[in-house]
C-alpha cells in the first residue's frame, strides 16, 4: 500500500513577499539550516526569486525593458559571494548575422529551391557569349581576308525580273505610304467550289522531338501551281461578268504582306477591257518558299551552298508539299465538291487540295474574285472544318539560335517567336491565305533535318494548330490594312491603259526602304499574252519537288 504524501508546512510572512526572516521551524523542516538566503545554486539553472516589482536598477549595461529588471538579481546584496564570478565572466558574441549587401534574402532561397533554373541562366549565358565570340571572329576573317574590301554593312538582293531598257516606268511606290491604308470588305461570297479533300489524322497532335516521325516522300501526287490566266474556271467566271478583278491567293497574299518582304518579287498585271488579271510568270518566286527572309544574319551568297537562299527556298517548298500530305488519313475516302480539280486529268493521282473560289466586292463598281486553297477537312462538333497545311524547317540551329529538338517541348512559344522573327513575311501569307480561304485552322508543322548537312532526309518533330482570326492578332496582321493595300493597287491599276505591266517589288539592300516599280511591256507582248488568255489549251504550270530537283542535281 503507497504512503500518503504530506505537504510540508509554508510559513506566512505578514510583512512582505517571499519567506519571513525568521521562520518558525516545523517539525518537518526542523533539519534546515536557518538564516540561509534564497538564491540560485548555479547559474545554469534560473533559480531565485520569481519576481520583484520593488526594485530600482540603474546598470546602464543592462537591459532597457524595465520588464527584465524584476528577475534581475545580479546587484542584490544578498548574493556578494558572486561578485567575484561577475567580474570573470564574458558574454559570447550575440550580435546578429550579417545581412548579404546584394538582394533580398528571398532570391537566395529560390535559387536553392531551383537550382535547374540557374543552370539554364548559365547555360544561356553562354550560348551568347559564344555566338558573340563567333561574330567577332567572323568580322575578324573577314577584314583580314582583303583589307582593300569596304566591309558589307547589309545583304544585297538582286532583283527577281530584269527591267529592259524599252520598258516604260510608270510609277514607284514606297511601302511607308502603305502604313496609313486602311479599309473594310463584306462578307465574300463562295461562287465554286472545286476538288475532293482528305481527312486531317490527329494523331499527328501528339508527335514531339523525343517521338519524331519520319517525313514522307509522295511522288506519285501531282501538285499544281497554275496561274490566274490558265486557270479555266477564272476563264469562265470572267466570260460570265462575274468580277473585275481576278487573282489566287498566293499572289494576293503577296500583295497584302508586301510591306514585311525583303526578297524580291514580280507580279504581271494585265488590263484586258474593264478587267484585271493578276498573274506570275512561270517558274517565279512565288512558287516557292522563303527562309530566313527577315534574319538579321545573311544566308550564305553561293547557290551551291545547300544553306542558300534558292536551295533552301526549294527544300521549303519540297517539305510543305509532302508535310501537307502526310498528315492525312489515306485510306482512300475523300469529301467530295461541285466540280473535280479543274487541272487534273481522269484518273490522275492528285494531291489533296480544295479550290475556292471566292469573291469580295470593293466598291460599288469593281468586286475581285481569287482562287483559295484549302488542304484538309475534319469533323468538329458535328460540322465540317477546313484546314490549312504548312510546315516550318529547321536547317541549322546556328543560324535560328535555337534547337528545335530541345526547346519545342518546353519553351515552344520562344520557338515560334523565334520563326516570326525570321520568316515574317512567310508566316503573315500563310496566316493571310488561310483567312481568304476562311479556313477554321491552320496547322503548322515543325520539321529539322536529321542532320544539319543532310538535306535529303528531314523528320516531323510537331504540329500545332492556330485559328487564323486569333493567330492574326498575335503576329499583328490587320485585315483591314491588308485589303488597303490591295484596294490602293487595283485603283492604280484600274487607271491603266489595256496592256501588260508588271509591278515589282525590289529593294537593293536590307536597310533602304523598298519600292514597287510598274513598268509597261511592249505591245507584241500583249498580243502574246492576249493569246495565252483565248487559246483552248491550257499550259499548266506542273510542279514536283522531289529530292533531285530541289538539290540542284540533273534529274
Amino acid at each position: 500500500m503507497v504512503e500518503a504524501f504530506e505537504v510540508s508546512g509554508v510559513p506566512f510572512n505578514p510583512d512582505g513577499w517571499g519567506p519571513p526572516d525568521c521562520a518558525i521551524t516545523t517539525t518537518s523542516t526542523s533539519n534546515l539550516p536557518l538564516n540561509v538566503p534564497f538564491a540560485p545554486f548555479s547559474r545554469s539553472e534560473k533559480l531565485g526569486r520569481i519576481a520583484d516589482w520593488t526594485r530600482t536598477f540603474n546598470n546602464p549595461s543592462r537591459s532597457k525593458n524595465p520588464s527584465d529588471a524584476v528577475f534581475d538579481f545580479s546587484n542584490d546584496d544578498s548574493f556578494l559571494g558572486n561578485a567575484d564570478d561577475d567580474s570573470t565572466f564574458r558574454l559570447v558574441d550575440g550580435k546578429p548575422p550579417p545581412r548579404p549587401k546584394f538582394g533580398p534574402k528571398w532570391r537566395f532561397q529560390q535559387q536553392r529551391q531551383l537550382p535547374h533554373r540557374r543552370d539554364e541562366e548559365v547555360e544561356a549565358k553562354k550560348r551568347e557569349a559564344e555566338k558573340e565570340r563567333a561574330r567577332r571572329d567572323r568580322q575578324y576573317n573577314m577584314n583580314r581576308s582583303n583589307v582593300n574590301m569596304p566591309r558589307r554593312e547589309a545583304a544585297v538582293f538582286k532583283s527577281s525580273v530584269d527591267i529592259q531598257p524599252e520598258w516604260n516606268m510608270l510609277d514607284q511606290i514606297l511601302f511607308s505610304t502603305f502604313s496609313k491604308l486602311s479599309f473594310t470588305v463584306p462578307e465574300p461570297e463562295d461562287l465554286l467550289f472545286c476538288g475532293a479533300l482528305e481527312t486531317y489524322d490527329r494523331t499527328v497532335d501528339r508527335i514531339t522531338p523525343k517521338n519524331e516521325r519520319r517525313l514522307e516522300r509522295f511522288k506519285n501526287r501531282n501538285f499544281f501551281r497554275v496561274t490566274t490566266s490558265d486557270d479555266p474556271v477564272i476563264r469562265r467566271l470572267a466570260k460570265e461578268d462575274k468580277a473585275t478583278v481576278f487573282t489566287t491567293d498566293t499572289i494576293l497574299s503577296t500583295l497584302m504582306c508586301a510591306p514585311r518582304s525583303v526578297y524580291s518579287w514580280d507580279i504581271v498585271v494585265t488590263r484586258v477591257g474593264n478587267k484585271l488579271f493578276f498573274d506570275k510568270r512561270d517558274g517565279s518566286q512565288l512558287d516557292f518558299l522563303t527562309v530566313h527572309e527577315t534574319s538579321q544574319e545573311p544566308l550564305p551568297e553561293s547557290k551551291d551552298d545547300i544553306n542558300s537562299a534558292h536551295l533552301l527556298g526549294l527544300e521549303a517548298a519540297y517539305i510543305n508539299q509532302n508535310f501537307s500530305q502526310q498528315v492525312l488519313v489515306r485510306d482512300g475516302n475523300k469529301v467530295t465538291f461541285d466540280e473535280p480539280n479543274p487541272f487534273a486529268n481522269e484518273g490522275e493521282e492528285v494531291a489533296s487540295v480544295a479550290y475556292r473560289y471566292r469573291r469580295w466586292k470593293l466598291d460599288s463598281e469593281v468586286s475581285l474574285v481569287a482562287r483559295c486553297e484549302v488542304q484538309s477537312v475534319m469533323e468538329v462538333n458535328n460540322q465540317r472544318s477546313f484546314l490549312t497545311l504548312n510546315a516550318l524547317n529547321e536547317f541549322d540551329p546556328k543560324y535560328s539560335g535555337v534547337d528545335w529538338r530541345q526547346k519545342l517541348e518546353t519553351q515552344r512559344g520562344a520557338v515560334l517567336a523565334n520563326e516570326l522573327k525570321n520568316n515574317a513575311n512567310k508566316l503573315a501569307k500563310w496566316t493571310a491565305q488561310a483567312l481568304l480561304a476562311g479556313a477554321d485552322m491552320m496547322k503548322l508543322g515543325y520539321v529539322s533535318r536529321v542532320h544539319p548537312r543532310d538535306h535529303f532526309n528531314h523528320v516531323i518533330l510537331a504540329v500545332n494548330g492556330y485559328k487564323p482570326k486569333e493567330f492574326s492578332s498575335q503576329i499583328n496582321l490587320n485585315q483591314a490594312s491588308m485589303w488597303g493595300i490591295v484596294k490602293a493597287i487595283v485603283d492604280l491599276c484600274m487607271k491603266l491603259k489595256e496592256g501588260k505591266y508588271v509591278l515589282n517589288h525590289y529593294r537593293r539592300t536590307s536597310k533602304l526602304n523598298p519600292l514597287l516599280k510598274m513598268a509597261r511591256v511592249q505591245s507584241q507582248m500583249l498580243l502574246l499574252l492576249m493569246w495565252r488568255i483565248t487559246r483552248l489549251k491550257l499550259k499548266l504550270k506542273r510542279v514536283s519537288f522531289d529530292t533531285c530537283t530541289f538539290a540542284g542535281n540533273e534529274t
